[in-house]
């Protein structure tokens, strides 16, 4: 059996999910504190890829790097080239979870009571400090959900995937894609592997996950 689907899924998901989470931290953080007009034009803009499917996502994509376009062009004068590779599968896994890490962590930003912020200000602690010491650990609850969501959508995506990047068994398959093609050549019994290897790293990370939040609720009561 070829393994190179689960790899490069996982290689994919784990490499956007590091990226969203301090993209999304940054964006989450800075948008929570703008005027309320500004911050709801922003949010629409942010969120905007949550609502649209996959599919007009990885058309944008393709607007924007692919061969003949201005941007891909350019990019393709330092070797960089996000259409039919791998790492392209990053660039629409960012772009499909984002908006979950972004809404998780500002809703979590949002419930923070500033007066410990201003508290550690008066004692003339750094903004930094606070912000990693003080405001992330008080939100982790609400950063780790966010986290765990977008590492599983990037994990299962397919239209903005299959758009972008296509499916080369060894080159750029992923599970999703994997599934997809087995299914079309009415191989049942393959694609019926994939979907239970896709449903097994899931169950696994959420039971990981819920362990956390038990210990932190457990460290919390003592």
């Amino acid at each position: 059996m070829d393994w190179y689907p689960l790899l490069n899924s996982v290689r994919i998901a784990a490499i956007s999910c590091v990226a969203v989470f301090f993209i999304g931290i940054f964006a989450a953080y800075y948008t929570a504190r703008l005027p309320r007009l500004l911050k709801g034009v922003l949010d629409v803009v942010l969120t905007l890829p949550l609502v649209l499917p996959p599919t007009v996502c990885g058309y944008l994509l393709l607007m924007l790097f692919g061969a003949r376009r201005p941007l891909g062009v350019f990019l393709a004068q330092f070797g960089v080239k996000f259409v039919m590779t791998w790492y392209g599968g990053i660039l629409a896994a960012v772009l499909v979870s984002f908006p979950l890490m972004y809404r998780t962590a500002r809703g979590a930003f949002e419930s923070f009571n500033n007066t410990l912020a201003y508290s550690g200000q008066t004692l003339g602690l750094s903004n930094t400090y606070i912000f990693w010491r003080i405001r992330m650990p008080f939100c982790r609850q609400g950063i780790l959900a966010g986290t765990v969501l977008a590492f599983a959508r990037a994990l299962g995506e397919y239209g903005a995937t299959s758009m972008l990047i296509g499916y080369i068994p060894g080159k750029t398959a992923t599970i999703s894609t994997t599934v997809y093609q087995l299914w079309r050549t009415n191989d049942d019994a393959g694609a019926f592997t994939w979907v239970t290897v896709n449903i097994a790293i899931s169950a696994i990370v959420l039971l990981a996950v819920n362990m956390l939040e038990r210990r932190d609720k457990k460290a919390v009561a003592r």
